[in-house]
């Protein structure tokens, strides 16, 4: 039965994607916003709006569903869209679940269960195991996890201890599930994920992959289809095991296979179950609404799998209110923001903006601090980076810091241009930094590579070290928080003495752990907070002596 009215159990710019599609197919909508999200523009984008107790809780979805008539909730990305039990809970209630079914979820979320059946599937998988057996480097996972919360790379054995422990918290405050699990860690992959949509007929159809190789503190920042430079075989394998993993766990709606691709190897990550903050280039490329086969799905109809072609080309960026240079979160009052108005300005091809917040709204610690992706297709890779590049240079933002200066500079960097970036990008990259040049002309545009000798490997950029290149020089006292947030664990003692780098004070804020550093060897002659402070960007932490 088709849905009548749908409650989006999410906030931000996916509530407002999924809105934006429920009034195309004329179905009523119901926002959900905490006490202190009620202004927010998902709450005014919808058809009526509930204030809820916080977003995390199951009952209060169900609630607001009840009261407003809703059939249907949708839970967006993040928050409780992968958990198995909020599935069965809004089945209990009788209303209609956008996404996967609660056992999918289950099979799928676990990723220790989804890599024995990946297996059992004849995809292949990373080892995984206890370090002693599968050696350095190594990756620590949160079995629940996603998003770069509760995961940390250890090259040195003397730093095991200290990842487990960060990332079970982190993986407690953002999962509620503090599970883990060590894997092989490959220095420098290309991560590329398989767009998947399944019915409830037993038709699972893969559309197509994504290249999201570019990422900071293992979140994405850019991402493209096609793949560039994928050989037809090793694309064809992809999704072929993107589809035999998804018949594997039962899966349904839209969902993608993430895929770590090394030469010409590749070894399954996960199965994100659920919408993907990226799915927009894979809309442009195949001209779907996934939101709108999504809906179709949970209603019971069966998918047209004839028609799934991919034209063309697209990339995605995230705009977010972070430090360009270190992308340490920031806050403030948008007090201007500027788009790009249409496509005639550019002159050719088409660019997608997907806003989660408008001018005079306000940027805070609470949410991730994501304002909008830009989406540009065009007819060839050249082109849509093209697109994107002037969609950037129309781009405006005033009141809170971006990484907008970033954006422009990643999408004109020619390794990026070249298709030849990796994980490793921002390792190898760093951020703002000068180009590299090409040491030979590039007649024709014809396709090229950098001959570029790459840096020893290096551990991803991370926040305790931009922080500490943000504090004081030595003979200055004064640490400070690079941004707001609270204080999880104090790391140092008056009269303690530290060595450059040594971690000081842990803030907590994304439920990301974010150590603060010190700039420089020294003593400590003061301490000015205590766990569980709430701290301003800017506030003295603790005071040291060189």
């Amino acid at each position: 039965m088709p849905i009548q009215k749908l409650l989006v159990a999410n906030r931000g710019e996916i509530a407002v994607r999924i809105f934006r599609t429920c009034r195309d197919l004329g179905i009523a909508t119901v926002a959900v916003a905490a006490p202190d999200d009620t202004g927010s523009l998902h709450a005014r984008s919808a058809d009526e709006v509930v204030e809820i107790s916080g977003y995390l809780d199951f009952e209060e979805h169900i609630r607001a569903a009840k009261l407003t008539g809703a059939d249907a909730i949708h839970p967006g990305y993040g928050f409780l869209a992968e958990r198995a039990s909020f599935a069965e809970a809004v089945d209990t209630a009788g209303l209609t679940w956008v996404g996967p079914p609660a056992e999918a979820l289950r099979l799928g979320g676990d990723k220790l269960t989804a890599k024995r059946i990946a297996r059992e599937a004849g995809v292949p998988t990373l080892p995984e195991g206890v370090a002693a057996e599968i050696g350095f480097p190594l990756v620590v996972k949160a079995s629940a996890g996603g998003g770069g919360r509760g995961m940390r790379v250890v090259r040195d054995p003397a730093q095991l201890d200290d990842a487990l422990a960060a990332a079970e918290r982190e993986a407690v405050a953002a999962f509620g599930d503090g599970t883990l699990y060590c894997e092989s860690y490959l220095e420098r992959p290309r991560h590329i994920e398989v767009q998947l949509l399944a019915d409830a007929h037993g038709t699972v159809v893969a559309l197509g992959e994504r290249d999201c190789s570019v990422q900071r503190r293992h979140q994405k920042v850019l991402e493209e289809a096609p793949a560039p430079g994928l050989e037809t075989a090793l694309r064809d394998a992809l999704l072929e095991a993107a589809v035999a993993f998804g018949s594997a766990v039962g899966y349904q709606s839209a969902g993608t296979v993430e895929f770590v691709v090394d030469g010409d190897e590749f070894f399954f990550l996960e199965l994100n179950g659920r919408i993907q903050v990226e799915h927009p280039v894979s809309e442009a490329v195949t001209g779907l609404d996934l939101i709108a086969e999504q809906l179709r799905i949970a209603a019971g109809d069966p998918l047209a799998t004839d028609c799934y072609k991919v034209d063309g080309h697209a990339v995605e960026v995230r705009l977010y209110a972070e430090d360009p240079r270190t992308f340490l979160p920031q806050t403030g009052k948008i007090e201007r923001l500027v788009f790009p108005s249409d496509t005639v300005s550019l002159g050719r091809g088409d660019i997608r903006v997907d806003a989660g917040v408008e001018e005079g709204d306000e940027i805070g610690l609470a949410y991730d601090p994501m304002i909008a992706k830009l989406v540009a297709h065009g007819r060839t890779r050249e082109e849509a980076l093209e697109i994107l590049a002037a969609a950037l240079a129309e781009t405006e933002v005033a009141g809170v810091t971006t990484n907008l200066p970033f954006l422009r500079w990643l999408v004109a960097h020619p390794v990026v241009r070249a298709g030849e970036a990796t994980t490793a990008f921002l390792t190898e990259h760093l951020p703002l930094s000068q180009h590299p040049l090409l040491t030979a002309p590039n007649p024709g545009n014809r396709p090229w590579r950098l001959n570029l000798a790459a840096p020893p490997p290096a551990a991803p950029p991370s926040i305790d070290s931009a922080a500490a290149a943000q504090g004081p020089t030595p003979g200055e006292s004064g640490v400070t928080a690079p941004m707001p947030g609270t204080v999880i664990r104090i790391e140092v003692e008056p009269g303690d003495e530290v060595q450059a780098r040594r971690a000081l004070v842990v803030l907590e804020a994304m439920k990301m752990e974010i150590p603060v550093s010190s700039p420089f060897g020294g003593t400590v002659t003061a301490v000015h907070v205590a766990a569980g402070d709430r701290v301003a960007g800017g506030a003295l932490l603790v005071e040291l002596e060189s």
